[in-house]
């Protein structure tokens, strides 16, 4: 599994596993059914505390996207997002949205930047 920490991002770590880890999921490179790393290993391989791991790894168990079993590993579970309110999925996109109008982006740019970065996230999951 290939992610990486920035540390000029202004995420937090477990954010940033937890993000990479989506993203995998999303392109399909992470099918239903595959085993992610124990937290011990992934966090040795990013060079980051295993609290860090176990928190992104509680993230993603608590969105749905995978299921820990004690003992047995975390694995992939579906490739869909789970959300009581539909709302909740849109607010991270308007979010970047919003930020894209203030950087002074034109609208035609900033549908390009969406069109470019949609194809990039189906590229492998289609």
């Amino acid at each position: 599994m290939f992610l990486t920490i920035d540390t000029t991002d202004p995420r937090p770590l477990y954010q940033q596993v937890a993000d990479g880890i989506k993203e995998l999921i999303a392109r399909g490179t992470l099918a239903e059914g595959a085993t992610l790393p124990p937290v011990r290993q992934l966090a040795t391989d990013l060079g980051v505390n295993l609290n860090t791991i176990a928190t992104a790894y509680r993230s993603l168990q608590k969105d749905g996207l995978i299921v820990t079993k004690h003992g047995s590993g975390s694995v992939v579970s579906s490739r869909t997002l789970t959300a009581s309110d539909p709302s909740q999925l849109v607010r991270p996109l308007r979010t970047a949205l919003t930020h894209l109008v203030l950087s002074g982006l034109s609208p035609r740019q900033i549908q390009n930047i969406v069109t470019r970065e949609l194809r990039l996230a189906k590229k492998e999951g289609t």
